[in-house]
């Protein structure tokens, strides 16, 4: 393995996800980023520059895949990595993209060949090295369905079913749990590529589905899917809870983004952590769902301060001032800057 500190920004679908797989059989010590376009790869842009000015390593690769950026972007990648002074940093982009050309006829670093998908791209430019050749089956069914192959039939069948093993893979939060979601959509992934040489694998793919999501999450006994991904996401939540804690008075809550079933989550949350008063979550479209347990009026809170209302226990709002971010940080920051400043008028 190669021991440079890498940072590794991919796009968020199959093709994406599986740049990482490579990579990750590459670098010793390598950083998964995941973005779509637009605002979050600024942002994600700006996370690995912070990084590694705050690492006390010298040498580093930043490794884009699977996207292309804007002339801007380059050009602020560029600007910010030769301002860091003692840092080695080396830049590489795999990509297929048409729309970087512009990006790639300026600089060396921009790779770009829009005849073969990212993953395809980035797993020849290692093979060519000698550092990996056991990926060849999987790399061709992603290509096979990524820019739609489907004269290669078994493979382009069995890459739609993988890209869903993907898209579907969404039970635990990007925003706040980056690791562990990216360990879960490579195990979902990874689980998939070793069945690829079965006969009629797509359709064995797709059988197996539900239970590949039900492995990852499964602890002592068996449940409902739901229900695992609820004791899951808790688990988290508490373990991570010093970090998302917001108050509100003289009343400690828990501050979650899109979450996603809130009122099972929630209730399950403020019962295992009764020092907790209340549970908090926004989602993109800047909408507030909050939960208590008896310990605080969640309805008050929801006017008050978001100009809401609902049940003591059960309330909801709306923060219309709520810029869009893809950084937890940034959004938690946000939304305990609006309740300090509603609290003191």
């Amino acid at each position: 393995m190669i021991k440079k500190e890498v940072h590794h920004l991919s796009h968020i679908d199959l093709d994406g996800y599986s740049c990482q797989i490579i990579a990750k059989r590459i670098y010793e010590n390598i950083n998964f980023y995941n973005s779509n376009y637009g605002k979050e790869i600024d942002q994600r842009l700006q996370q690995i520059v912070n990084a590694i000015k705050l690492s006390q390593n010298s040498e580093f690769l930043i490794l884009f895949t699977d996207l292309n950026l804007t002339l801007e972007q380059a050009e602020f990648i560029v600007k910010e990595t030769v301002n860091i002074e003692d840092k080695e940093i080396e830049l590489l982009l795999l990509d297929h993209h048409k729309s970087g050309q512009d990006c790639a006829n300026i600089h060396e670093w921009y790779n770009l060949d829009v005849n073969r998908c990212a993953t395809k791209i980035t797993y020849d430019y290692f093979k060519s090295s000698g550092l990996i050749d056991d990926l060849d089956e999987y790399v061709n069914i992603v290509n096979a369905y990524d820019i739609w192959l489907t004269d290669q039939h078994d493979r382009f069948e069995i890459g739609k079913v993988c890209a869903r093993y993907v898209s579907s893979a969404r039970e635990i939060n990007r925003i706040m749990f980056s690791d562990k979601s990216f360990e879960y959509v490579l195990a979902m992934v990874e689980k998939a590529s070793k069945i690829i040489t079965q006969k009629d694998a797509h359709i064995a793919l797709d059988d197996m589905l539900h239970s590949s999501k039900k492995e990852f999450f499964i602890k002592d006994k068996n449940n409902t899917l739901d229900n695992l991904v609820s004791y899951y996401v808790v688990d988290l939540l508490s373990k991570n809870r010093d970090n998302m804690t917001i108050t509100y008075k003289d009343k400690k809550g828990i501050l979650t983004f899109q979450a996603g079933n809130i009122s099972i989550i929630g209730n399950e949350f403020l019962v295992q952590n009764p020092d907790y008063d209340f549970f908090l979550d926004i989602n993109g479209k800047k909408n507030i769902s909050a939960r208590a347990n008896n310990n605080c009026d969640v309805s008050i809170l929801a006017n008050e301060i978001f100009g809401g209302g609902g049940h003591a226990n059960a309330s909801g709002g709306r923060f219309q001032e709520f810029k869009e971010s893809f950084i937890y940080e940034e959004i938690k920051a946000q939304v305990q800057k609006r309740i300090r400043d509603k609290e003191s008028k």
